[in-house]
Order: structure tokens, then C-alpha cells, then sequence
């Protein structure tokens, strides 16, 4: 059974760092596609960032704009996303997904797998 379990969130003052960590478990990774959401309250949950597993491209939201990377190591079977320049709006609960299927589009993630998220909040 996939498991995805994140850390790494927290709460940073803006213009700080944070790097969130995705472990995955339960299954070969390497035909998967791995991306980061996040939800604010009382928005809708929204594409990230994503990676595809094998070859290592990668997708971004336009509001990224360079602050965000993901990366993976294969080694450890983990996923992270470097948080940088954080703003307040940046403030929601990050989740981990996989996507089974290795296309690493935002609407690909929906029939995959998730984590139970971590929070990060940025104060002004």
C-alpha cells in the first residue's frame, strides 16, 4: 500500500526558507509522477510543483515564479520541495501526491495517492 508522509513545514517569517520533505513507501516509484498542492483556508487545493519520477522533469505553477524547486532522491524514495523568499499567502497545508500513471499533470494526481499534509504558515 503507497504511504506518503511529509514534514518539514512550520511556521517562518516572510522572505524565509522552508524545505518540505515527502517519504513514499508501499511501491516502486520510478513510472510515478510525484507533486506537491497546497490548500489555504478557505480555498480550493492548487497545483504546486511536480516531478516525474524516471526523467526528472518538471512542472510548476505560474506563482512559483523561481522561489519553489522539487527535486527527488531516488535512494531514499523521497520527494522535497525548497520553499524560498515566503510570503503570507504562501501560508496553507502543503500535500504530497503520486501519480500512477507518470504524466505529473495537476488533474493526473486526483485518482493517485496522498499524504496527511503539513502545515506552513509565513508571518509578516
Amino acid at each position: 500500500q503507497v504511504q506518503l508522509v511529509e514534514s518539514g513545514g512550520g511556521l517562518v517569517q516572510a522572505g524565509g526558507s522552508l524545505r518540505l520533505s515527502c517519504a513514499a513507501s508501499g511501491n516502486t516509484f520510478s513510472n510515478y509522477a510525484m507533486g506537491w498542492f497546497r490548500q489555504a483556508p478557505g480555498k480550493e487545493r492548487e497545483f504546486v510543483a511536480s516531478i516525474i519520477w524516471s526523467v526528472g522533469i518538471k512542472y510548476y505553477a505560474d506563482f512559483v515564479k523561481g522561489r519553489f524547486t522539487i527535486s527527488r532522491d531516488n535512494a531514499k524514495n523521497t520527494v522535497y520541495l525548497q520553499v524560498n523568499s515566503l510570503k503570507p499567502e504562501d501560508t496553507a497545508v502543503y500535500y504530497c501526491a503520486a501519480d500512477p500513471t507518470g504524466w505529473g499533470i495537476a488533474r493526473r494526481f486526483e485518482d493517485g495517492y496522498w499524504g496527511q499534509g503539513t502545515q506552513v504558515t509565513v508571518s509578516s
